[in-house]
């Protein structure tokens, strides 16, 4: 301790001697990036026709209105499109074939990035899976989980994204197809492991600053994750992937951040972050999670920064009396809301609260406004 004071003098003296020189001292600041998921987009038939408009013209601006500021914000926001985008006619489930405004709404709110292994991806067969990625392609939105043909996947696979001077890899896998098979040439990524394992090491070949698995995993309803999704992320994360984002169950299930046994690495596991929009009205549904990971470089190492989530919830025309379904994050103002709309709004704030006090790890809430996306609270 007594060698600090001279060392500041020293240190002071260095710096006067620079500023008298003309040269210029910087502040080294590491580099960061923030990355923003959400849980499942989906269109229920009700939500096709509330968002139908004039002249057979689909609106679906309203329905992500009060989150377009926090989504924008993020460097990049990554959602599951549990739709195809298959033409007409358009339908629900079970076979969900949605506007194509839908995501070009999606888009025109912040989304980067779309997933589409899921359950649904082959709803309108091979013309379906197709016509999807068209679409997105013709809106400039990435993709990835899902290949018109086995070379486009080679080429393409695992996705690797270059943004602020980050190399992100996303890897995307789904349980299954609800039965329908693949046809040739397409190609749907399975959760098939020595698939996975094999595309990891792909993924590391790439030099890549973070790998991420978003996986489409679980039991639908299911609360907490079953022990085969707990395992598999654990030998996932043993392989080299940095964190792990899980749809599928349609609620949301816990966010666990654990520390790693070898290096000061931490790892984000969300197993499922529910439903971002939908038409489901069962308890627990209704609502989901958007999560923030914000990496940072040091020396060329990079690592988790921080991590936070918070609770959105959608709103239904019968509930609110819109015409269109509209997310509302937790801070929306509820004086504006029917008293129906407001039960069921804190009805599902409420619950998910106390379930996450209960079984998350190493991460807390965030709250922002709606209208500047100002973080106004932020626990770590």
């Amino acid at each position: 301790m007594r060698f600090f004071p001279l060392y500041t003098m020293w240190k002071r003296l260095f710096l006067s001697c620079l500023w008298l020189a003309g040269i210029t001292v910087f502040a080294f600041t590491p580099d960061s990036i923030s990355l923003l998921f959400v849980g499942d987009l989906m269109q229920h038939q009700p939500q096709i026709a509330a968002a139908k408009g004039a002249g057979g013209k689909y609106d679906y601006s309203d329905c992500f209105k009060h989150l377009a500021n926090e989504i924008g914000k993020a460097d990049l926001a990554i959602g599951n499109l549990e739709v195809t985008l298959g033409g007409k006619p358009y339908s629900g489930y079970p076979a969900f074939s949605a506007p194509d405004e839908f995501a070009e709404s999606a888009r025109n709110a912040g989304f980067d990035v779309l997933l589409t292994a899921n359950n649904h991806c082959l709803d309108r067969g091979k013309k379906g899976l197709v016509r999807t990625l068209d679409i997105l392609d013709s809106l400039r939105i990435i993709h990835t989980g899902t290949f018109r043909t086995n070379e486009e996947r080679q080429a393409h696979y695992p996705l690797l994204i270059e943004k602020k001077g980050f190399r992100i890899v996303l890897l995307n896998y789904t349980y299954g197809t609800n039965g329908i098979a693949v046809s040739s040439p397409n190609v749907v990524n399975f959760i098939e492991e020595k698939h996975i394992y094999r595309d990891i090491l792909k993924a590391r070949l790439m030099r890549p600053d973070v790998i991420i698995a978003c996986m489409h995993w679980g039991i639908e309803y299911n609360m907490l994750p079953e022990k085969y999704v707990r395992d598999l992320a654990k030998r996932m994360i043993g392989l080299g992937v940095d964190h792990v984002i899980g749809s599928h169950p349609h609620v949301i299930q816990p966010i666990e951040v654990w520390d790693d046994e070898a290096t000061p690495d931490r790892h984000v596991v969300a197993y499922s972050l529910g439903n971002f929009i939908s038409n489901m009205s069962r308890r627990n549904t209704d609502g989901g999670l958007m999560l923030k990971i914000s990496l940072r470089k040091t020396a060329g190492i990079t690592r988790l920064d921080k991590c936070s989530y918070a609770f959105v919830w959608t709103s239904r025309p019968v509930l609110s009396g819109k015409k269109n379904f509209e997310i509302y994050p937790s801070t929306y103002n509820s004086d504006t809301m029917r008293d129906i709309e407001k039960r069921k709004f804190f009805d599902y704030l409420a619950l998910s609260r106390v379930f996450f006090r209960t079984y998350t790890k190493g991460i807390e809430e965030f709250f922002f406004d709606r209208k500047t996306s100002e973080t106004f609270v932020e626990l770590k």
